[in-house]
Parts: C-alpha cells; structure tokens; sequence
C-alpha cells in the first residue's frame, strides 16, 4: 500500500501473505492493467499481488506475531497457487479477484495456520472458517466506484482463466504498518 490514508487506516495491523511468482503473477498484472484502464485514474488497488493468509491487530505484540508465523512456517511445505478465474465480491465490498484453486497444499497451509492461533488470543482481522474463505488475490478496489461503473466493471471482469496459470510458493511475507510505513519480513516454508 502507498496511498497515506490506506497507511493511516491499517497502522497497528500485521498480515501474513503469499506472493505469487511466474505466470500467476502476469496474468494478475496483465488484468489488473486491463481493468485499472477502464476506471477513474485514481482508483485504489494492491500496488503488489498478494494472497492474504491472516490479519491480525496486535500493534503491542508483533514481535509475538513473528514469533508463531516463523514458527508455523519452519513445519509447512511449500504452498501450489493455482489462478482459476476472474471473479468479484460483490457489494458492500465491490472488489475485483482472482479467485484460487483449493489446492490441496493451499487448503492446508491455512488449516494449519488456523490450528496454529486458534492457540493464542491474538486479534485477528476478517478471520472466517477454512469452508468459507475464498482464496484469492485483490485486482482493483472498486467501493469507491459510481453504482453504474461498478456494475460495468463487475460485468467485464467475471470469466475463467482456462489457462490456469500456477506457481509454488517457497515463503511467506509478514506484512505490518506502522507509523504510515508498510514494513515486512519474508519467511521461507520449510
């Protein structure tokens, strides 16, 4: 994240995310251009493609974060992404995604993950069970869209990938925000 007022909202947060490489990453960056040219010049979207794992809200105990994500991630293998389509949360959110395959390494990446802080009381953020999650990457922000550019970016976005462009992820990126800086650490899995 760039835009200050994005900073200034999620100081005090940590993220854990996956980074996608190769072709995942250039059929996400190939959309995402597609679609930004299409919406109002300003338009808020992720600077970087990103699979988020889990949010958390522990500005006083990062380092405790840190501590059970590396932990985690020394006892995980390597997680397959593969993209499936373009697709959408619709409104209140009114996002456009790359929706993920459920693979099986995915699936239980956050499985485990789940297990993991289930055993802590830290705060999570837009935690949800693992049959509910929908796996994906952010493509463009549109809640700041009119109603009816919405809806005509929401209808010429939706579509299959039936290429299905996949990759392997070696590591994970601790993301956090603090003093309207985004800090992060990357952990290899494994």
């Amino acid at each position: 994240m760039t835009h200050p007022d994005q900073l200034a909202s999620l100081d005090g947060q940590q993220y854990l995310v996956l980074r996608p490489t190769g072709p995942v990453s250039a059929a996400y960056r190939h959309v995402q251009g597609e679609l930004l040219a299409h919406v109002p010049t300003g338009t808020k979207h992720p600077h970087t493609e990103h699979v988020t794992l889990r949010g958390f809200f522990e500005p006083e105990r990062r380092v405790e974060v840190a501590a059970l994500v590396r932990d985690w991630a020394a006892a995980q293998h390597p997680i397959e992404i593969i993209a499936d389509a373009i697709d959408v949360f619709p409104a209140p959110w009114q996002i456009v995604i790359t929706r993920l395959a459920r693979t099986p390494s995915l699936v239980s990446a956050y499985a485990s993950l789940t297990d993991a802080v289930a055993r802590t009381d830290f705060r999570r953020l837009d935690e949800l069970p693992l049959d509910d999650w929908i796996f994906h990457l952010s493509v463009v922000y549109g809640k700041t869209l009119e109603p009816a550019a919405w809806t005509e970016l929401e209808q010429a976005s939706r579509r299959d990938l039936t290429a299905r462009p996949s990759c392997i992820a070696a590591d994970v990126e601790l993301v956090w925000y603090e003093d309207g800086r985004e800090h992060a650490e990357v952990i290899p899995l494994g």
